[in-house]
């Protein structure tokens, strides 16, 4: 837990938002411009960004976009966690997403990236990417809120 002192020097500094269309079925973006250039805007030199997109069927990390190896990211997702198999959620509500649900609840549908000298803290070849596990096109909102060190 953060010590009083050390939340009082965090300052949220800006809260943005913005919308992707998806494919669905394991479709992943690259969203790695359009943070960037919030952050850059924001001014915060020093700091972080938390990335989130509410909901329990999509997820947030970093990976090379190269497109073979996201043909291999999907491949390992899907024997991670096949699609085409029967989950007792599937029972529950009749829309056969259980598997979208699992693979949110394991990549997780938020990030951070540190923030320096007004930039994101990204290796050469590491690109945010937003993942739509689910089965089915959406409209996705990603909310950004910077924090100002």
């Amino acid at each position: 837990m953060l010590k009083k002192e050390t939340l009082s020097k965090l300052n949220i500094h800006k809260y943005m938002q913005f919308s992707i269309k998806t494919k669905g079925f394991n479709d992943i973006i690259d969203i790695t411009d359009r943070i960037s250039e919030i952050v850059e805007k924001s001014k915060v030199k020093e700091g972080f960004c938390l990335i989130s997109c509410p909901g329990s069927t999509g997820g947030l990390t970093t990976i090379e976009a190269e497109p073979n190896l996201i043909e291999d990211f999907k491949e390992f997702l899907e024997k991670l966690v096949p699609s085409n198999r029967s989950y007792r959620h599937d029972q529950t509500w009749g829309d056969r997403n259980a598997s979208s649900h699992i693979r949110s609840a394991l990549i997780k549908p938020f990030l951070t990236v540190p923030i320096e000298n007004g930039r994101l803290v990204l290796g050469t070849w590491q690109q945010i990417v937003f993942v739509d596990f689910d089965y089915r096109p959406r409209e996705r909102e990603i909310k950004l809120k910077i924090i100002k060190e």
